[in-house]
């Protein structure tokens, strides 16, 4: 019997500052391992937070700028609380949006043009 046990997006980067801000100091993740072919080379991420794992590539083959990521997680309004908080001059997240489908969700665009939608599930339909 076959099972499948995680998914890892990878999500095209074009400044490593401005994802490293973006991800690591606004969002919360941290690093895991970094990757680079040489000292010229585009750098390859991954980071993670709790059990959701990214990464994060400057190189041009890895990944189509514009992709969309859906993260369930609990507590949702306590983060985007904490996001507020930090005041960060890209992004200022509303409330998360309760959904018809029974999710409370938000949606944040990156530097790249990737969204990343948090949700938390409410129930109901």
């Amino acid at each position: 019997m076959t099972r499948m046990q995680s998914v890892t997006p990878i999500l095209r980067i074009f400044d490593e500052a401005k994802a490293r801000e973006f991800y690591l100091e606004f969002l919360g993740f941290t690093v895991r391992f970094e990757h680079r072919f040489g000292d010229s080379f585009p750098i390859y991420l991954g980071i993670a937070r709790d059990d959701v794992v990214l990464h994060l590539s400057e190189h041009h083959g890895d990944a189509t700028p514009g992709g969309h990521v859906r993260i369930g997680m609990t507590g949702l309004a306590d983060y985007c609380q904490g996001l507020r908080e930090k005041d960060y001059r890209y992004a200022k997240p509303g409330a998360p949006v309760r959904q018809d489908w029974g999710s409370l969700e938000l949606t944040l665009g990156d530097p790249f043009g990737n969204h990343l939608t948090f949700w938390e599930e409410t129930g109901g339909a």
